[in-house]
């Protein structure tokens, strides 16, 4: 179980900084506009993304 976690906390990290890595300016401005909205905002973006995450997991595992 401790192998899949790592293996996905790996592959996350991976997907996170490929962003960035191809478009830092692009991806600065983006997370800048983010630290502007406000903290719902913030934290239904935060719930979709566990949501959409739930989903994927479900249909593909």
């Amino acid at each position: 179980m401790l192998r899949y976690f790592l293996s996905a906390l790996a592959l996350m990290l991976v997907l996170e900084g490929l962003f960035p890595f191809i478009a830092p300016a692009v991806w600065r401005e983006t997370f800048q506009r983010l630290t502007r909205l406000a903290d719902g905002q913030v934290r239904f973006i935060g719930l979709t993304s566990i949501v959409v995450g739930l989903v994927l997991f479900v249909l593909f595992y």
